[in-house]
């Protein structure tokens, strides 16, 4: 059975592996992805892998579980307040900020394992759909706030508002990716943002 790394060390060492098998993953897909070209690159030995990942599946599902962690920390500080039409408004020019200085390359590293490992792997697919959860939820709960503060029609439902808005993010880091132009999840965010403010009351639209 796999085990936590108890000591600084092995914390380390558990963490680069899964370091590296997420950054070959990038570049080559997980068809492409070897235990034994993870263990190269992690400099680590096969019993290391062992002692922390029971088999191949454990090590994906620890990559998508970092992938989840590492988009959402990307975007802070804006996930933490996401409850006036500014905040919602420069979260999303920052996402295109955010493909824009990576060349528009790599897509979502949460997205582009969906296809990947959500038909294979239950579990891996559970944590896909956990990472657009905790994803989603900020913005839920900003749409929620601004409801009740009456800058949000009360007949709009706030839960259809955030998925809507996070399907047009993910369409356009398609595009995006696909076309290496970061105007496309421009276009797809700028038609999201429309799409929420088409919901402000008449007070709540004045201000941003």
């Amino acid at each position: 059975m796999a085990e936590m790394p108890r000591t600084a060390r092995g914390r380390a060492t558990r963490e680069r592996i899964v370091a590296a098998a997420a950054a070959l993953i990038r570049e080559r897909g997980v068809a492409e992805t070897s235990l034994d070209d993870v263990i190269e690159r992690a400099g680590a030995s096969k019993s290391q892998l062992y002692l922390y990942f029971d088999d191949r599946a454990a090590l994906l599902r620890e990559v998508v579980a970092q992938n989840a962690d590492l988009v959402l920390a990307a975007q802070q500080p804006h996930l933490s307040s996401l409850d006036s039409w500014k905040a919602i408004r420069v979260w999303l020019d920052s996402l295109v900020q955010l493909q824009a200085d990576g060349g528009a390359r790599g897509g979502c590293a949460i997205g582009s394992l969906v296809g990947q490992l959500a038909e294979t792997d239950e579990q891996a697919r559970q944590l896909l759909a956990d990472g657009f959860a905790r994803w989603e939820a900020p913005l839920r709960r900003g749409l929620y706030s601004m409801q009740k503060r009456g800058k949000l029609d009360r007949r709009a439902d706030p839960d259809r508002l955030a998925t809507a808005t996070l399907a047009s993010i993910q369409g356009g880091l398609v595009l995006t990716q696909s076309r290496r132009d970061p105007r496309q999840l421009e276009i797809a965010v700028d038609a999201a943002y429309a799409h929420l403010r088409s919901y402000a009351t008449a007070g709540g639209s004045r201000r941003r």
